[in-house]
């Protein structure tokens, strides 16, 4: 790809370079798409224009879609005559990832879902498999609500219905001698729709994502980590994903000589304009002129400077395209990363109406969380924007 290609490669296809997929294969109906929703908390109006078309039997959903930290493979057609996995596997097969099976917990005919998990593990007997066994209310009896405190951490299960309790178990039985390195992980979940009277909507939301992030290789649990808490609460935490995304779009500008130099601030500049937007706090000469204030002169010229030198650094022969773009990725990733802590962090307080004194120190904290990211994802390393 040219510099100039480069250029004009939006933020979103640059950010999916890196950004790991985990493929849910279930049936019709078993709930994929109620665990896209919980897991990123998307509204139904973001899930239904969010899909987009990548192969000839799946979709992908991107969250978040304008810089994407993690994709959601849903493939359609799971029982229908034909269905050939191999353009599916295809795509995931060069990114970090993980299989999500989904099944209705009182589905026991799974034999479509079982010939695709283990042709995948056939192929690739490393990828991790967590299984979701969902619509667990199905079982029960007529008026019962969810057993409290969740047991299938506990396996204090005495409340749970019998029938219930024997179609999780033949459901794990159908997995036994499945080909692979690892054992596949079991979790019970219950995402219902506040109309339908169950308590607590997400029941297992938690379980779910910590057994996903258990399983996962490290890219995947750091994208899964950073996702939305289910508390409507929004803290300074809650944009998380989004700055890393764009950190990631900013790693994969700076892969090109040259490109970096006008990509990367352009990349800041549109997180800045999303945060903005996130927080409802607009930005304007007063506002950047405190947060650049409150940043401090000396951090924002050590920034230029080093990202100039990066720039240089990145056209010397061989070692310019190989150690040094290497460098300059994963160097404008955690300076990208810092700034939107800092400036998630500043926009937070202005919002609150309060003096926003730790900026500095912000943004210092997450500059050093950003290289142990930049390490657990092989920033630099990885495959390049332009994905399908």
């Amino acid at each position: 790809m040219s510099t100039s290609d480069d250029l004009q490669l939006p933020i979103a296809e640059r950010a999916r370079g890196f950004a790991p997929v985990v493929w849910l294969l279930g049936k019709v109906q078993s709930g994929k798409t109620s665990i896209i929703r919980e897991l990123t908390q998307a509204s139904d109006a973001e899930i239904g224009s969010g899909f987009r078309a990548c192969t000839k039997t799946a979709r992908v959903f991107d969250y978040p879609p304008q810089a994407p930290i993690i994709r959601f493979l849903d493939t359609r057609g799971l029982g229908e005559v034909n269905y050939d996995p191999a353009a599916d596997i295809s795509f995931c097969e060069e990114r970090s990832h993980l299989i999500l099976a989904v099944m209705k917990a009182m589905d026991l005919e799974q034999s479509a879902v079982l010939d695709i998990v283990g042709a995948v593990r056939r192929r690739h007997p490393e990828w991790p498999v967590v299984v979701a066994q969902t619509t667990l209310h199905e079982a029960y009896p007529v008026g019962a609500d969810h057993v409290l405190p969740y047991p299938f951490q506990t396996m204090e299960l005495g409340a749970v219905p019998p029938n219930l309790l024997r179609a999780l178990d033949y459901q794990r039985s159908l997995f036994r001698g499945l080909l692979g390195r690892g054992e596949p992980h079991f979790v019970p979940i219950d995402f219902t729709r506040p109309e339908d009277g169950l308590e607590p909507n997400a029941y297992g939301r938690e379980a779910l994502l910590e057994t996903l992030i258990a399983a996962a290789p490290a890219a995947v649990a750091v994208a899964l980590a950073e996702l939305p808490g289910s508390s409507a609460e929004r803290s300074a935490e809650l944009f998380n994903a989004h700055i890393l995304g764009f950190a990631l779009a900013a790693g994969a500008s700076d892969a090109v000589p040259i490109a970096g130099i006008v990509a990367v601030p352009m990349v800041q500049a549109a997180m800045l304009r999303q945060l903005s937007k996130l927080h409802g706090v607009r930005w304007d000469k007063r506002a950047y002129a405190e947060f650049a204030a409150a940043l401090g002169a000396g951090t924002l010229m050590r920034t230029a400077s080093s990202f100039g030198v990066r720039q240089l650094v990145k056209l010397i022969p061989v070692y310019g395209q190989t150690a040094g773009a290497a460098a300059a990725a994963a160097a404008s990733f955690a300076a990208t990363y810092a700034m939107g802590k800092a400036a998630n962090y500043f926009l937070s307080r202005r919002r609150q109406g309060a003096q926003a004194e730790e900026v500095t120190a912000v943004y210092r904290k997450a500059l050093s969380e950003a290289f142990q990211l930049a390490k657990a994802r092989a920033i630099g390393t990885s495959a390049r924007g332009g994905q399908p």
